[in-house]
């Protein structure tokens, strides 16, 4: 009996030295920078051409709505620090044709607190918000990710409109809180 007595002993001490806690803690710095990118996705130019009427009497056609370039965007804005926009504006308005930009909702492979688009705005040489409410948030990169823009043309006074070819026109976005 006296050695059944002392394996209950082995067991007990065992089982206490098993179940036993032991704590400790360490600093961690972190460090996250105020982060403010962003880009339009697939590069290059885009053209849209009117196209002249095949009949005496019939109005210039406008062309096709082009859809093909995403705004990407990545922003860590700072503590306390205001929600950011995106901008729009061109470097020279042509007389007679509106230029109007809309930016769709945020789709793709983002996350956080994306943007909420305005509607369709007139482009002019003034910066007007087409992206508004941008919080700690990432798009993804490349088309199919992000804002999606369409960019129409329209003929607003025909009075004013001149015969022209290849006018270079730059829509400038500024990222901005």
């Amino acid at each position: 009996m006296k050695h059944s007595g002392s394996i209950f002993l082995i067991f007990l001490t065992l089982s206490c030295k098993i179940f036993s806690q032991t704590s400790g803690s360490r600093s961690v710095a972190i460090s996250l920078p105020v982060v403010t990118l962003m880009d339009i996705e697939p590069s290059g130019a885009i053209s849209l051409n009117y196209t002249a009427p095949s009949e005496a009497g019939n109005a210039v056609t406008a062309p096709f709505s082009n859809s093909s370039k995403w705004i990407n965007y990545t922003s860590a804005i700072a503590p306390s620090g205001l929600a950011r926009r995106i901008t729009a504006s061109v470097n020279q308005t042509i007389p007679g044709i509106d230029i109007k930009i809309m930016a769709a909702a945020a789709t793709g492979s983002g996350g956080g607190t994306l943007g909420a688009p305005s509607p369709q705005i007139t482009l002019t040489t003034s910066a007007q918000t087409i992206i508004s409410g941008i919080g700690g948030a990432f798009t993804g990169n490349g088309a199919n990710n992000g804002h999606q823009l369409t960019i129409t043309l329209g003929i607003n006074n025909y009075s004013n409109l001149n015969a022209r070819s290849n006018t270079p026109v730059i829509i400038t976005y500024t990222i901005t809180e």
